[in-house]
């Protein structure tokens, strides 16, 4: 199958970042966006733009309907969805894929699998990825008791949560319900959905993430690590690549943890595991079913178009290398700005 018509479901940079690599390969490449956007210069970076109406994102980027209605008007045989926005609502995505338009992603049910991060941790304990100990609240919950088992300590989320909304770290019994009463109705308030879990606390991890690719052959390849620990309200704000001071045979290791467990689940495409890492431990925290923000300092050490090999997957072409080809050369750092 060749991709012909690629929509970028997105904006702004990301979208310059596919169009770039699109283009490269030859494609014709289109963008949507909303009023305000008119002039923006990812739009200008395109062959077409599509107007999708509306002045915020729920009325344009975020309009499910408005983007396909989009794609399907110009002919667009692929749509690319870039991070943020409808990259991970696996409804979008079989969505697309139901109106036989390429979905430049992973299936939809890795998608809605690993979505939810209690069922994304049990996943991963079937493919053996250490996690921490967790349980999940409900109303019948005996709240001490849970908190008994996992002790203090530990760690209020929301299942469906991310960015640190509906999460509180909880010292000691006497603050627990208050806080799985707060974590609750921010996350009803975030995510529409109030659903908790308690899990051990880890007082000073790393955050280090592992960037994989697969193809529809079956054939996952791990390129390298990231270590995404500076952070500011549980929001990125330096990265690095690779993780440094992480020693060879424990990044070897995790590496064969996260391909095993993509092979498990189906996966396709681009996608990133997220660990906590304290005292020569890992501990899975969840996995972006999309490309990241700082996928360009992996691109930098690997000299892996990974955009590009997300558009040659979802084309059911398979991966340009093996495992054994990927070589980390150099170091490179990416920050965000803040403003």
């Amino acid at each position: 199958m060749t991709i012909r018509r690629l929509l970028v479901a997105n904006r702004g940079e990301i979208a310059r970042r596919v169009f770039r690599t699109a283009k490269e390969m030859g494609i014709f490449t289109v963008a949507v966006h909303s009023e305000g956007d008119a002039d923006a210069p990812f739009v200008g970076d395109a062959d077409l733009g599509v107007a999708l109406g509306g002045t915020t994102a729920t009325e344009s980027y975020l309009d499910s309907e408005k983007v396909l209605a989009a794609a399907i008007s110009v002919g667009a045989d692929a749509i690319h969805p870039g991070y943020g926005f409808l990259s991970e609502n696996a409804d979008f995505a079989q969505a697309v894929i139901n109106a036989g338009i390429t979905w430049v992603g992973p299936p939809p049910s890795a998608i809605a699998a690993m979505g939810d991060k209690l069922e994304a941790k049990r996943t991963m304990v079937g493919a053996e990825v250490p996690t921490l100990p967790s349980l999940e609240v409900s109303e019948s919950s005996d709240l001490g008791a849970i908190a008994q088992e996992i002790g203090f300590p530990l760690l209020v989320k929301a299942s469906a949560g991310g960015g640190g909304k509906g999460m509180r770290v909880v010292e000691n019994k006497a603050n627990l319900e208050d806080a799985v009463v707060g974590a609750k109705r921010e996350a009803l308030n975030a995510f529409g959905n109030d659903t908790v879990y308690m899990e051990r606390y880890l007082e000073k991890p790393r955050h280090v993430e592992f960037q994989v690719l697969a193809d529809t052959q079956g054939e996952v390849v791990i390129l390298g690590d990231r270590d995404c620990s500076m952070q500011r309200r549980h929001q990125k704000v330096l990265e690095e690549a690779p993780a440094p001071g992480i020693p060879d045979e424990m990044r070897a290791e995790m590496s064969e943890r996260c391909a095993n467990a993509c092979r498990q689940i189906g996966y396709r495409g681009a996608g990133t595991f997220e660990f906590l890492y304290e005292n020569g431990e890992f501990f899975f925290i969840e996995m972006n079913t999309r490309l990241q923000v700082e996928h360009p300092i992996t691109e930098a050490i690997t000299g892996i178009d990974i955009v590009c090999e997300q558009i040659k997957i979802a084309a059911g072409e398979p991966l340009c290398v093996t495992q054994k080809d990927i070589r980390l050369q150099g170091h490179a750092v990416e920050c965000r700005i803040n403003a």
